[in-house]
């Protein structure tokens, strides 16, 4: 069973290595972090360095694809027609396309989401609204068909073991739990926004603006725009020429 974790720079380490750690543990895993080329990535903290080990092309039909997000990167990897072409492509043939925190984004951006369930980071879940899809921002994992979404990076964690008894079954599931030894006991309550305060929520937006300002996110945006033009464009002069 082939697994394509998607790398790009920038991206969220933990969106991608927590599901890694659960998902290797699968019977027959051929886990492959995928990118536009082989070779290493900065995580979104421009300190820590991941690894992608095979292109887009070299990865034409993964049983189970993985997009991870990132605060610094997401509409830049949104308007990116490499990634966008691959996952409209291998969506076509996946048992399952998932993604962790903001690569619900990217997923939206590709038009897998539309009409459907999904969540995504809290601070971007107006934007999956925007992009055609249904938002659940009080769950942390969502499923429908054979899409799974999860909610802000540690929830990929969550969406993994979901996976894990899906395709393994229960007690193969629980088995990795217990290897992984996941049994969050944190020592704060304040991990979605419904129970943070208003102090600590204006806090993380000031935290999460600050780290997604950079020139290629403001950059992507006009074209993350008009490519929902043409789209809309477009279906309007389909429904016209059916008429």
């Amino acid at each position: 069973m082939q697994i394509a974790i998607v790398l790009y720079p920038g991206v969220t380490a933990l969106d991608a290595i927590g599901p890694y750690e659960v998902l290797r543990l699968l019977p027959d895993a051929d886990v492959r972090f995928v990118g536009a080329e082989p070779g290493p990535v900065v995580a979104d903290g421009n300190v820590l360095l991941l690894g992608v080990t095979h292109t887009y092309a070299e990865t034409p039909a993964p049983d189970i694809v993985l997009v991870p997000g990132s605060t610094p990167r997401t509409a830049t990897m949104m308007a990116d027609r490499q990634l966008i072409s691959w996952l409209q492509t291998v969506h076509q043939t996946t048992r399952w396309t998932t993604s962790v925190c903001s690569g619900a984004m990217i997923l939206a951006s590709a038009g897998i989401l539309g009409g459907l369930r999904a969540t995504t980071h809290w601070y971007v879940q107006s934007g999956l609204a925007a992009l055609g899809a249904k938002p659940r921002r009080e769950e942390r994992v969502v499923r429908q068909g054979k899409v799974a979404t999860a909610a802000g990076v540690s929830a990929g964690i969550d969406l993994a073991l979901w996976l894990a008894g899906e395709i393994a079954g229960r007690e193969h599931a629980e088995t990795i739990q217990l290897l992984i030894e996941y049994d969050p006991q944190p020592p704060f309550d304040s991990g979605h926004a419904s129970k943070a305060s208003p102090p600590v929520i204006d806090a993380a937006k000031t935290l999460l603006r600050k780290n997604a300002l950079n020139f290629s996110e403001i950059r992507a945006y006009p074209t993350i725009a008009w490519r929902r033009t043409i789209d809309a464009f477009r279906k309007r002069q389909g429904l016209h020429d059916q008429g």
